[in-house]
């Protein structure tokens, strides 16, 4: 038997799990650790809650976690209830599949000022993360500005932009949905480095901003090269393309909100007395080989709210080699050292969509497979061990029986127009298991 433990039940957990599973049959166990008392990583706490087609996937996730050779252990944090190398001890291999949860940051003047928060702190508040359920967004002021021209800053634009209505059928939690139903924000603008040809928002997401019920896209035509440059893109690039030429020649339709797309605009500093009022940028232009290239002008965007979505981190663990540039753990195809691996962002940095992480984490159990050929022995202790080890330091670990009564807890809680209110915090969790 063969024992096996992947640390992080999001989506490159999740295919982790699965492969491995696959791989070895009934010839090995497999846990999937994570710090949070319920599972799904990013498909819980970063898709967004009005794509709610998207997190079907985790239904996928609820057959690998019931199947015999797969153990779901929440609410243990490696580094604090068990460290890397007992891991070592007691499993075979010991695979990282921790994410990118971290933000980068900006690196400008002011970024420390109040009303300036990373995307990942904001798409956690929304989204019910406990570590962010007390984040209080300021939503008080007229404009707020998104720097990053990815999917994720497009998320925040469009929560920032949706009415109350448009969020039925979503599992936005309650107190971000009172909050925004309040918000007197009515100019959001996405603050990007380049130019509409480089963005990395996808064609389906970007579309959907030409159909909000209160807030209209903007974009000015001055910014495109011309029309036959588009002709070199991506079928994907090309599409997105064509919903920003299409916005960009709409007539106003005097909706409430505006979504302003501030091309060739580098973010300098952060200005305003005790709170963000202003993001200072500087003009940009693309050289030969596409980069941006500041002009030395710069002019000002009016701003109370600053949502920072320029990339992520994997947090470092402590014995485990770290690539501080690139934000990930050091290895070498996903392999850390003996016996020791890591999977999805943890591997490759924050990358790719949900659906990468399959092939990714097929790729690294082949690699363990090869390691350790199906029908060995390791002989080491695995979940065995890993129970009496957390019962020596009284951990609480849930199971996925805990997780299918929080579920059921929060579907029953759910507003008439949702699936769920998911519960934010650890003890809210632990209630409804009775502990």
């Amino acid at each position: 038997m063969r024992q096996f433990a992947v640390i992080g039940s999001g989506p490159a957990g999740f295919y982790t799990a699965e492969a491995l599973a696959k791989s070895y049959g009934d010839t090995a166990r497999i846990d999937l650790i994570d710090a949070l008392p319920v599972p799904y990583g990013l498909i819980r706490f970063g898709v967004a809650p009005d794509h709610q087609s998207i997190k079907a996937v985790s239904r996928r996730y609820d057959q690998v976690a019931e199947g015999e050779a797969v153990r779901f252990v929440g609410n243990v944090r490696v580094g604090e209830n068990v460290s890397i190398a007992e891991l070592g001890e007691l499993y075979d291999a010991v695979i990282l599949a921790t994410g990118a949860p971290n933000d980068r940051k900006l690196g400008i003047p002011g970024e420390e000022l109040p009303g300036v928060i990373g995307s990942a702190a904001f798409v956690g508040w929304y989204n019910g993360h406990p570590d962010f359920a007390d984040l209080d967004p300021p939503l008080d002021g007229e404009a707020a500005a998104v720097i990053g021209n990815g999917n994720v800053a497009l998320d925040v634009a469009r929560i920032l932009s949706k009415t109350r209505k448009e969020f039925a059928g979503s599992d936005i939690v309650g107190h971000a949905l009172d909050a925004l139903d309040m918000s007197a924000i009515r100019t959001i603008s996405f603050v990007g480095r380049r130019g509409p040809h480089q963005i990395a928002m996808t064609p389906k997401e970007l579309g959907e901003l030409g159909h909000l019920e209160a807030a209209e896209p903007v974009v000015d035509v001055a910014d495109f090269p011309p029309l036959e440059a588009d002709a070199a893109l991506e079928p994907g690039q090309r599409k997105s393309i064509t919903h920003l030429r299409d916005f960009a020649a709409r007539d106003p339709a005097g909706k409430a909100k505006r979504i302003v797309f501030d091309f060739f605009a580098r973010p300098v500093a952060i200005e305003g007395d005790g709170r963000a009022e202003r993001l200072v940028v500087e003009r940009t232009a693309l050289d030969g080989a596409g980069q941006s290239v500041g002009t030395g002008e710069t002019y000002v965007i009016p701003a109370n709210l600053i949502i920072s979505s320029i990339g992520y981190a994997t947090p470092p663990i402590a014995g485990v080699p770290y690539d501080d540039r690139g934000g990930k753990f050091a290895n070498d195809g996903g392999r850390i050292g003996d016996g020791l691996y890591c999977v999805g962002w943890a591997r490759r940095g924050p990358s790719g969509t949900i659906g990468t992480n399959r092939p990714d984490g097929y790729e690294v159990a082949a690699q363990i497979a090869g390691a350790m050929p199906p029908g060995s022995d390791g002989g080491k202790a695995g979940a065995a061990g890993l129970d009496a080890l957390l019962g020596e330091r009284r951990a609480r670990p849930t199971s996925f029986a805990d997780w299918r009564t929080i579920e059921a807890a929060e579907t029953a809680a759910a507003r008439p127009d949702a699936p769920r209110e998911k519960l934010v915090r650890h003890e809210d969790w632990l209630k409804v298991l009775g502990r």
